[in-house]
């Protein structure tokens, strides 16, 4: 019997699967940071580096991780986000297994698992399907991250800031029940972690830039878009300046319809704070305006929100 098991499809697919998160496993950590259970985190790389979700932090200090192997290391953090839901920590011990990274195209009906380590017990896991696979969104806080996946994976307690991972246990991302809806839970994929934990390394935080206005989006008559040598349907137009912002001191005016920045085309206030990255900030930036009906460019030095 147990040999028609093996050689069974099913059968072979659970021992994948089990050997999935046996893999996984070595670079999950748990991480204590709150009063309550513990949650876990990913081993990103050979220097350390932890990353888990930054609602699962709750303190700044007196944080512990728990290692694959049994140890009990003190961690430093270094800097959190919590627009995505992401913290970095960082450990001492030089002898860490840092996640492997997928590299497939991960599509909608991958077979995927969440990866949780809460405790001493060992890692956890819950087995499910990818259902959606997003580009560029904006979290309930506001921020906008450059990809998402969703999948069916049940998030039990413990697993934000765990791994979602391929059938093989390679990392596809980050999950966190804090980000999803309806009690669900998002994964941010690991290029996207990579930008995030670059700007915290960095900066210690995503920096994020402002203008000093306030604007609402304004079709353009297509005669005057004619008239400018443009193509788009809608921009911007400022309806509030901040006094002393980067706006007002470097000559933007009320009732200036901004069009683009950098040479990305802008139509509304989401686009303006995407294109007001952490890239930008403290640098001039092109700006495109229709002033009068004209059309002008005026350097503006973007500003950091605080």
């Amino acid at each position: 019997m147990s040999d028609t098991i093996e050689t069974s499809v099913l059968g072979r697919l659970s021992n994948d699967l089990a050997g999935a998160v046996e893999s996984a496993g070595q670079a999950t950590v748990t991480v204590n940071a709150r009063r309550r259970m513990p949650a876990t985190g990913i081993v990103w790389n050979s220097d350390g580096l932890i990353v888990t979700s930054n609602h699962v932090v709750e303190r700044d200090d007196d944080i512990t991780v728990g290692l694959p192997d049994g140890r009990t290391e003190p961690a430093t953090l270094l800097g959190r986000d919590p627009g995505s839901d992401l913290a970095i920590l960082k450990v001492e011990a030089s002898d860490l297994t840092p996640a492997p990274r997928s590299d497939i195209e991960v599509k909608p009906g991958h077979l995927v698992l969440a990866i949780g380590r809460p405790g001493p017990s060992g890692p956890m896991a819950s087995f499910g399907v990818v259902s959606v696979v997003g580009g560029a969104w904006r979290t309930q806080q506001g921020s906008t991250v450059e990809s998402f996946i969703r999948a069916d994976v049940a998030m039990l307690p413990g697993f934000s800031g765990g791994p979602l991972v391929d059938a093989q246990g390679n990392v596809l991302g980050l999950n966190s029940s804090h980000l999803g809806r309806g009690g669900g839970g998002t994964t941010i994929p690991s290029a996207a972690i990579d930008t995030i934990v670059e700007s915290l390394q960095t900066h210690g935080k995503v920096r994020r830039g402002f203008l000093g206005i306030g604007a609402q989006s304004v079709s353009i008559p297509s005669a005057l878009a004619s008239s400018a040598g443009i193509e788009q349907e809608q921009g911007l137009v400022i309806v509030g300046v901040e006094p002393e912002g980067p706006a007002e001191r470097d000559g933007l005016f009320l009732g200036d319809v901004i069009i683009a920045i950098g040479g990305q085309p802008i139509a509304s206030v989401e686009e303006l704070q995407d294109a007001l990255s952490g890239d930008l900030v403290g640098k001039a930036a092109e700006i495109n305006i229709l002033r009068g009906g004209a059309r002008q460019t005026i350097s503006v030095t973007v500003g950091e929100r605080g």
